[in-house]
């Protein structure tokens, strides 16, 4: 969340942030509301100046032994003045602080401004492979090797929902084992094992409500939601505490379930492991001084990377435009691995700093020795990796003439020395 008195002191530059994310429409509004919220603040700060006044009076009459029945009379009645505008002085303060969820994090200077066309490549890695026969996609691929089933799935739960089998669902165990060793062991992460489900002051610490509630599963009766992204639990674990300055940089790491309702994926590829209501993912988050936020931001992008660097699988980074970059990131990477079956490059991971946007709203601060009073902490978060898309990049990848997959050599020793996957 946007800091009311920042934005007031910093007009131009707000709107010029929130026209470069589209979303201009409400920021008059609340610096109405906001103007008339000071008006009664100021109405109220005379009232108990005068209350005050009328509490020193009654003391001195008392003391000289007078009547204070006069300062008492008149110590009520600017009591009863300032319990009259309360009620509307919290109507007015609920109304900005409704707006200002739905107002977005402002964009870093440094990125494009614009649309996803503008999205910027920074560096590539890693060569595509030249087959020597024509390489199929992955669901014909896992389909023929019945490693996945699509059809039983379906009758499960529904579309786009996955059953894993055999060594397709060893595959899936093993890059997320691979992926938290990874990030605990040479990354220096500490492992969380978080719930799934959490309730609204999560989501709402986290950006993901209220603008995003359509694409959250809600369980109505217990009022929780299903998480879209270990981001959340994670990062709320801090919500209304502050942390010792000592304690920063705080990383962590872990592994969930994600579920999205995928409301505004109509007309998009939901093929396969394309785009599916529940998938894994190994999530890094950050929590760091403010002026070590964008140094971490380059690092947390380095340790999602290496998850592919190591799988020896082709992928690019891109940063975000100004019009691509979510709701509360101020700055964001997309990795994209490449697909040959396919012949896509796929978003496997977002690595992005919210600056103090979800810290403020999750009220995460820390204090230091040599500071006054505490600050808001930065916080960081980043996909080490989703599995389906980089499940899709391996066995389009390591694919072979006769179907069978290859199982890259940093995963071998997780699927019990298992070198190819066969039927």
């Amino acid at each position: 969340m946007l800091d009311i008195k920042f934005i007031r002191e910093n007009v131009e530059v707000v709107r010029k942030g929130l026209v470069a994310k589209n979303a201009a429409g409400r920021l008059d509004e609340v610096l109405a509301l906001d103007e008339e919220r000071r008006r009664f603040l100021v109405k109220v700060d005379e009232l108990r100046a005068r209350k005050n006044t009328a509490n020193d009076d009654i003391t001195k009459l008392l003391k000289d032994k007078k009547d204070p029945a006069g300062a008492i009379a008149a110590m009520k009645s600017v009591a009863v003045e300032i319990d009259a505008l309360e009620p509307p002085l919290k109507e007015l303060e609920d109304k900005i602080t409704g707006i200002l969820m739905f107002i977005p994090n402002l964009p870093h200077p440094s990125i494009p401004v614009g649309g996803p066309e503008n999205n910027r490549e920074v560096r590539a890695w890693g060569t595509r492979r030249e087959f020597d026969f024509k390489p199929k996609d992955h669901v014909a691929l896992v389909e023929a090797l019945d490693i996945i089933d699509f059809k039983r799935a379906t009758k499960i739960s529904g579309s786009n929902f996955i059953l894993y089998k055999k060594a397709g669902a060893l595959l899936e165990r093993a890059l997320i084992n691979f992926m938290l060793d990874l990030h605990v062991r040479e990354h220096g992460y500490e492992e969380v094992f978080p719930p799934v489900l959490v309730n609204a002051a999560s989501m709402t610490g986290t950006g993901q409500l209220p603008k995003m509630k359509d694409d959250m599963y809600h369980l109505h009766e217990d009022d929780l939601y299903l998480i879209p992204t270990a981001e959340v639990p994670v990062t709320n674990i801090y919500r209304d505490e502050i942390l010792d300055a000592a304690q920063l940089p705080i990383y962590h790491t872990a592994y969930s379930d994600c579920f999205r309702r995928e409301a505004g994926s109509y007309g998009k590829d939901t093929r396969g492991l394309m785009r599916v209501h529940q998938f894994n993912k190994v999530e890094m988050v950050k929590f760091v001084r403010p002026e070590t936020s964008y140094d971490e931001l380059e690092k947390l992008v380095a340790n999602a990377e290496k998850v592919f660097q190591l799988l020896l699988l082709p992928y690019r980074v891109l940063e975000l435009a100004s019009g691509d970059i979510s709701f509360a990131a101020a700055k964001c990477y997309d990795l994209e691995v490449y697909a040959p079956g396919l012949d896509k490059w796929l978003e496997a991971s977002s690595c992005s700093n919210f600056e103090d946007f979800q810290a403020r709203r999750a009220n995460i601060r820390y204090k230091g020795k040599d500071m006054k009073k505490p600050a808001f902490v930065h916080t960081l978060n980043g996909s080490g990796v989703a599995t389906p898309r980089t499940v899709i990049a391996i066995i389009e990848n390591y694919q072979q003439d006769d179907g069978t997959i290859l199982v890259p050599e940093v995963l071998q020793p997780y699927m019990h020395g298992m070198k190819r996957i066969t039927k």
